[in-house]
Formats: structure tokens, C-alpha cells, sequence
């Protein structure tokens, strides 16, 4: 398996979507990026978990957090946010339409899905005229 050709490949649907000022696998605080620089997408590389079932083929299961940050002027931040939130779970869930399998496809790996999985985590503007989301994806490759 592949770890970088497996977040490269999830780095470029994400890299794809429109809507975004700012974009970077290199995660930065929310206070470091200007209003200017905002919507603004980061994906963060997380845990990493081995699942072995004797006689079977070692599985990962690859967690990415994807950060979401959003500057307003005074409106609330959740008209700007919640299409941006389901444009990231829409290109993550994606599955290919005769298949049903996920449209996530690397070489050198077998992708048994990529999905959103677990909370997402937003502050609705509670940080003031910004807000921020931390959207939980999934892999499990093998």
C-alpha cells in the first residue's frame, strides 16, 4: 500500500472543488490565514490503524480531518459554511454509479471506501465573525 498515492489522490478531489480562496495539505490555525485568504480548505493527516484478521490481507484504516474556515462581516457564517461542508462530504462519499464502489481509485491500492465518518465539529461563528469545521474522513485500504 501507498499512503502518499492514497492522500494524493483524496488531496486532489479535494484541490477540485470550487468555492475555496485557499487551499493546502498543510494545516494552519485559523487566526494564521487573513480574511482575505478565506474559504478556506486544509487537509490534516491523521491516525493510522492496523486491522488484521488472521488469514486475510493487513487493512488500514487512514483518518484525514479537513478544516473548513470562513470569515464573515457582521451575517452569520452558516449560509457560507453548510454549502462548502456539503460539497467536501458529496466529493468524499462519492461512489461510482454502476459499481457502488468508491470513487476514490489509487494505483497500488485496493480502496475498500472513503467516507465521512464521525462528527463534524463546527462552532457556528462562536469564535466571532469567523467559524470553523473539522470535517472526519475515513480510508480503509488494504
Amino acid at each position: 500500500m501507498n499512503r502518499e498515492a492514497i492522500y494524493s489522490a483524496l488531496w486532489a478531489k479535494l484541490d477540485a472543488l470550487d468555492g475555496f480562496v485557499t487551499k493546502s495539505r498543510k494545516l494552519l490555525h485559523w487566526n494564521d490565514v487573513k480574511r482575505y485568504d478565506r474559504p478556506a480548505l486544509f487537509m490534516a493527516q491523521g491516525d493510522m490503524q492496523a486491522v488484521t484478521l488472521t488469514g486475510q490481507e493487513t487493512k488500514w484504516i487512514l483518518r484525514v480531518d479537513v478544516y473548513l474556515y470562513v470569515q464573515t462581516s457582521g451575517e452569520p457564517p452558516a449560509p457560507i459554511m453548510n454549502p462548502l461542508i456539503d460539497a467536501v462530504c458529496d466529493t468524499v462519499n462519492a461512489v461510482h454509479p454502476i459499481t457502488g464502489k468508491t470513487a476514490l481509485v489509487v494505483d497500488g491500492a485496493d480502496i475498500e471506501y472513503c467516507r465521512v465518518e464521525g462528527t463534524v465539529e463546527t462552532d457556528e461563528g462562536t469564535l466571532g465573525e469567523q467559524a470553523v469545521c473539522i470535517i472526519p474522513i475515513m480510508i480503509c485500504a488494504a
